[in-house]
């Protein structure tokens, strides 16, 4: 059963994707790895653009409805079943899913998954048998990014029996962790303003997102090669432009509906 479940995994995610950058490494110019890199992220990005579209609007929508998950709160605060199931009517009734806005990170989770595959063993020789046979074989791969960054390295590097750091790791992983602040910080704000001091389920859903994923994302960047790094700062400043856009005619309503008041 596992056994299938690689092969599942091989077919579906690690060889689309090794494919796919070994391609564009081929044929942009410069086959810069980096540059590669970049390009692939963008196109997964571009793939998942109305599933992250989708996602933004379910967050905005929660913010939305702070003041109504409130008043419920307040209502049934000493009986938690019956607070459950009048949140589920709201959601409901507002057509909103309160998951649906962490699902671009659960379906970008198995990406990451295949691309830390890529990026480690894909630099190898023996992994270019999984090539298709459209795909030319570039030979050997450089892992440079314009020529200041080796793509394949962590933070952590053992080189002859030592422990060294690769310090560019963490400048990547500094910035991925600060635009993934700024995203969430895009749509906290003014859901924070009207939250009172009892806790709600969706102040903390925020929080977290504002503080503990870009620590976490600082983490996890530092312990891969930091290619993932390079992907997730592309792949994040791609969101938020998104996100900027897909908000900025929300903001253009309530600018044309204070008028007509």
């Amino acid at each position: 059963m596992f056994d299938l479940f690689i092969s599942f995994f091989n077919i579906v995610l690690y060889q689309p994707l090794f494919n796919a950058l070994v391609f564009l490494y081929g044929y942009l110019p410069g086959h810069d790895f980096g540059i590669a890199v970049i390009a692939l992220t963008i196109l997964i990005r571009l793939i998942l653009y109305p599933l992250g579209t989708r996602g933004i609007r379910a967050q905005k929508a929660l913010s939305k409805l702070q003041p109504k998950m409130k008043e419920i709160q307040e209502k049934f605060k000493n009986d938690k079943e019956k607070q459950a199931k009048a949140m589920m009517e709201l959601y409901q009734k507002e057509k909103i899913n309160p998951l649906s806005g962490c699902l671009p990170l659960l379906i970008q989770l198995p990406i990451i998954i295949a691309l830390y595959r890529v990026f480690w063993k894909g630099f190898q020789p023996e992994q270019l048998s999984y090539l298709y046979s459209f795909i030319p074989n570039p030979g050997v791969i450089n892992s440079t990014f314009l020529g200041l960054i080796d793509l394949s390295k962590s933070f952590i590097v053992k080189f002859n029996g030592q422990v060294e750091y690769y310090w560019p790791v963490i400048i990547l992983a500094l910035l991925a962790g600060a635009l993934q602040f700024f995203q969430a910080k895009m749509l906290v704000p003014q859901a924070e303003k009207k939250t009172s001091t009892s806790p709600q389920f969706s102040d903390m859903m925020q929080k977290q997102m504002l503080y503990f994923f870009p620590a976490f994302t600082i983490f996890i960047v530092c312990s891969l090669p930091s290619a993932i790094g390079l992907y997730w700062v592309v792949f994040t400043l791609f969101a938020i432009i998104q996100q900027h856009f897909t908000l900025k005619p929300a903001k253009k309503d309530i600018i044309c509906s204070d008028k007509k008041i």
